[in-house]
């Protein structure tokens, strides 16, 4: 199987579902006007965007090219002219990062034909007294408040983590949970995507979500 999924459960009582698997196996997929539970590919939920639109309100990218086309809304930047972390794989390099921009053409990576990019906010996994006046920069919806929660992360050995909690926290639970429970210390950093009713994940093992609204874009397995 090209993924490994698995549940845990953090001692502040944080559950979080987690699909593992390889950069090479993600892919940044538009779906349009329905749920992540109704695809038939593997995946978690993908960024913001704007329910009367559809909208793509972050960087989601495959390749330089933006995953609902050129126009405003396609993917092609984090609007809203504030720079964002986003979690970029440069297949060149076999290298992750984190980079905080607002468009795709400001990221750094070796070759622009061989890269996948998701907007999110900034998850600050090195950095326990910034994450939040971080991710506060980056204007973080409802950060403190207790709600479902999606996140992207990776370790030291390139093995990326795909993960939701159906469990309503805030996003510093979310993030110490993750800590904890996936990766084995090995994590290095990673991302926070939409949440609340956007919240949702498709597996074999797993399909579940906070609500059955349209998502329009979502981090998908290609196997």
């Amino acid at each position: 199987m090209a993924y490994t999924y698995a549940s845990y459960t953090a001692s502040n009582g944080v559950v979080l579902n987690t699909i593992k698997t390889s950069p090479n196996n993600i892919y940044i997929k538009y779906i349009g006007a329905v749920p992540v539970t109704g695809q038939s590919t593997t995946g978690v939920n993908g960024g913001y965007f704007d329910p009367d639109t559809g909208n793509l309100l972050q960087i989601a990218v495959n390749n330089d090219v933006a995953v609902n086309g050129s126009g405003y809304g396609g993917g092609s930047a984090n609007l809203g002219s504030v720079p964002r972390g986003t979690l970029v794989w440069d297949t060149t390099e076999s290298q992750f990062s984190v980079q905080v921009k607002q468009t795709k053409d400001q990221l750094a990576v070796v070759k622009r034909t061989a890269y996948w990019a998701q907007g999110g906010i900034s998850m600050s996994l090195n950095s326990d007294s910034t994450w939040a006046a971080q991710a506060d920069s980056e204007n973080m919806q409802n950060r403190t408040g207790s709600t479902e929660r999606t996140g992207l992360v990776y370790n030291n050995t390139n093995n990326i983590w795909l993960v939701v909690t159906l469990t309503k926290c805030t996003a510093a639970a979310f993030r110490t949970a993750i800590k904890e429970k996936v990766g084995s210390g090995t994590l290095v950093n990673g991302i926070f995507l939409d949440g609340g009713s956007s919240t949702q994940i498709k597996s074999a093992e797993k399909t579940d979500g906070a609500s059955s609204r349209p998502v329009y874009q979502m981090v998908a397995l290609r196997s």
